[in-house]
């Protein structure tokens, strides 16, 4: 850990091992395993002719070899790649000997029969973030939107200072500001789960030449979009290249992307409520917060959040950015970049655990809201004049204005005063009277 490159395998590895099962070299070598084992057994559902005789009760045994795959097998594939300088071959190899164990060496020539790597490539990686968002993001994602929804729901009656162009505005409720995210969140966790997964199948340049050729009479575009659909749970992409054109794998991207802004967001805000003593933070006993002064007790889990964020969403951005684009039926650079697809979700992961613990320590003070809403008596004067304007009274806000604008201060005494000469009836002055920064809120909207 000490001699890590990336801290996501370094200080955080803690707050990443799940990761390791989707997008670590290991990981990447068992889902191409995959992917060669099921279209195996698609070739023998077919079934091809020299595929009809196969033992049934063999495809149970190559199951096993996907799911007892180890890092030792993993480690003999690497062996085999120094020679093939191959990664993807060096899985057909691994697999061919895995057949001469079974006894079914009559048969492994048609382990990665009419394939090109990308097929193998092209169908592995989005299956396993397919798999990483659904089982290690979404869990976690929804977690923390939950718990940003508790506190909403926790001081939806605690009223709030609101703050536009960061100056007294029109009071709000804290539990209110704290829903604007959750809706934010939720509206994008449905754009992410309508994203559709898909993936390239169709041989060196997408036309199944190989297949077509040599069997000519079967259905390979039906067949293609059987197997990645039923066998693996994707969608194939009918009109391809050598690649799959990544269209919707950037649109992945981008949702990601968006979350982690609102995120950002979100972080700045807490942040900012921090500094302005809205939130104390729980100390942990020996946690230090500056090695020079002792009292304080820093926001760091919001800024942690915030700096993975920015590094994953510069990552996101390169990833939609660059994939959607190949030269021709195809060029290289893909390969290289979607190597790092796993980093800016490692980033992501760690920005929302790190969200979380922030959230854990926050301690409402209530007092400071409340004595910051009480020593801005002006923000009434919106209510004040919309009241005027609907009793007709003459240029209410220029009223207002004149006894409000530009002053250091502005009194529940300066307010009271205002309204008691006014020329309105003792009603609507009563009416006027009970307005307070405290209770000027708006609408209850949850």
């Amino acid at each position: 850990m000490l001699k890590a490159i990336s801290p996501i395998d370094g200080r955080y590895a803690g707050r990443t091992a799940e990761l390791a099962d989707f997008f670590s070299e290991f990981a990447l070598i068992k889902y191409r395993v995959l992917v060669e084992v099921e279209y195996f057994k698609a070739l023998c559902d077919l079934p091809l002719p020299q595929l009809a005789d196969f033992p049934k009760e063999k495809l149970s045994e190559l199951t096993r070899v996907v799911n007892q795959f180890s890092e030792a097998d993993a480690q003999n594939i690497k062996t085999i790649e120094r020679t093939t300088n191959h990664d993807v071959k060096a899985v057909e190899y691994f697999l061919k000997e895995q057949f001469d164990k079974l006894g079914i060496e009559s048969y492994k020539e048609f382990i990665h029969f009419g394939l090109t790597s990308q097929d193998v490539n092209n169908t592995a990686t989005p299956l396993l973030l397919k798999d990483s968002i659904e089982q290690v993001y979404l869990p976690l994602f929804k977690t923390l939107t939950q718990n940003i929804s508790d506190l909403a729901q926790e001081w939806k009656d605690v009223p709030m200072l609101a703050k536009t162009h960061g100056q007294p505005a029109s009071p709000t409720i804290l539990g209110k500001e704290f829903q604007v995210f959750v809706e934010r969140l939720q509206v994008q966790l449905k754009q992410l789960e309508g994203i559709t997964y898909s993936a390239k199948f169709g041989g060196a340049t997408g036309n199944f030449n190989a297949h077509h050729v040599a069997y000519g009479d079967y259905d390979w575009v039906a067949f293609g979009n059987k197997f990645v659909s039923d066998y693996l749970g994707l969608t194939r992409s009918q009109f391809t290249t050598q690649i799959e054109h990544y269209d919707n794998l950037a649109a992945c991207f981008h949702v990601l992307s968006r979350i982690n802004t609102i995120l950002i967001d979100f972080s700045r805000d807490i942040w900012t409520y921090v500094m302005m003593e809205y939130f104390k933070q729980k100390t942990i006993k020996g946690e230090i917060g500056s090695s020079a002064m002792p009292h304080k007790v820093n926001p760091i889990d919001f800024e942690n959040a915030e700096g993975n964020l920015g590094i994953a969403n510069a990552i996101f951005g390169h990833l939609a950015e660059k994939l959607p684009i190949s030269r021709l039926q195809r060029d290289l650079t893909d390969s290289t970049v979607l190597r790092n697809i796993g980093v800016p979700v490692g980033h992501t992961i760690i920005a929302f655990k790190s969200i979380q613990k922030g959230l854990s320590k926050l301690l409402l003070n209530e007092a400071k809201l409340h004595a910051d809403l009480e020593a801005n008596w002006m923000v009434t004067a919106e209510a004040i004049q919309n009241i005027l304007r609907r009793e007709g009274f003459d240029k209410p806000y220029e009223a207002l204005k004149e006894l409000t604008r530009g002053k250091p201060t502005v009194t529940e005494a300066d307010i009271k005063e205002f309204i008691g000469g006014l020329d309105v009836s003792a009603a609507v002055k009563a009416e006027l009277m009970q307005i307070t920064p405290h209770n000027y809120t708006g609408v209850k909207l949850f």
